[in-house]
């Protein structure tokens, strides 16, 4: 199937919630979510970063501002999304480059960036896109270059706010649990998968997750 004909969810569920989406989630504590995912991700002076599923931007732009001398790239299938998310980084004054496309078929050489990010994406993809995009993470990573995941997390974590299943499905909660991100991991390839962290927002519990090339 060519990119062109490809489906995806969009960023905020619909194309017309998109104006919308930044201020919730921002409201919801996405943005304090970010940091505590880019805080686990240790960067350096001259890693080179991808965001895959950037959306908008926010977590790019965050980087490129906490960590300057640090290269970084964004891609995400929706052009709106990416409209916005170049405007965001112009107005923060940073340099970042975006590209279209998706995580499962990255368009980029092997082993090249010493951090891969997933922020509140990985629940947007389907069963059959999880592991691929998985595999193309691992194979994007240099050698014992990490791969950090902020997400909402499965039914086997608990109960989940009434935001949490107004953002998403039972059944895309479901393939978010703990136990199937850490398996489809591990058969991706990526070593020493594990969940480092979970925290309770307004619309339900998120984990943070990591693994290395």
């Amino acid at each position: 199937m060519s990119e062109s004909t490809r489906t995806y969810l969009p960023a905020a569920g619909y194309d017309w919630s998109l104006p919308f989406y930044d201020p919730i989630v921002k409201l919801l504590g996405g943005d304090k979510a970010r940091m505590v995912l880019l805080d686990h991700a240790a960067l350096r002076p001259g890693y080179r970063v991808l965001d895959i599923g950037c959306g908008t931007g926010t977590l790019v732009t965050l980087i490129k501002c906490h960590h300057p001398d640090v290269e970084v790239v964004g891609i995400d299938p929706d052009p709106k999304a990416l409209a916005r998310a170049r405007r965001k980084a112009a107005k923060a004054a940073v340099s970042i480059q975006f590209d279209q496309g998706f995580g499962d078929d990255l368009p980029y050489a092997a082993a090249i960036f010493d951090r891969v990010f997933s922020s509140f994406m990985f629940h947007h993809l389907p069963p059959n896109e999880k592991d691929r995009t998985l595999r193309a993470v691992q194979r994007v990573l240099k050698p014992g270059g990490g791969f950090h995941m902020l997400d909402f997390e499965g039914p086997e974590s608990g109960s989940h706010g009434v935001f949490a299943h107004l953002l998403h499905s039972s059944q895309r909660l479901k393939e978010n649990s703990e136990s199937r991100v850490l398996s489809l991991m591990r058969e991706s390839g990526l070593a020493d998968p594990r969940k480092v962290d979970r925290r309770r927002m307004l619309f339900g519990h998120i984990a943070y997750f990591r693994a290395v090339a």
